[in-house]
């Protein structure tokens, strides 16, 4: 399932995939692939996610499906 929210986040603080990357120690391709929802990330990479886009865990990563 793609993750709408990351990118959506990811755009509105105005980074790219690879600043973003850059931010929280990954590559371009690892942000795209989450993205894309064909790779789950660690809770840690998550949380540093977070922390970089200024939202919780449950903002960007709780499916209420």
């Amino acid at each position: 399932m793609k993750n709408i929210k990351l990118k959506m986040a990811r755009v509105q603080k105005d980074l790219s995939q690879e600043e973003l990357a850059q931010i929280v120690g990954v590559s371009r391709q690892t942000i795209g692939l989450i993205e894309l929802g064909k790779y789950n990330p660690s809770l840690s990479l998550c949380v540093a996610i977070c922390k970089a886009l200024s939202r919780t865990l449950n903002d960007l990563f709780w499916d209420e499906d």
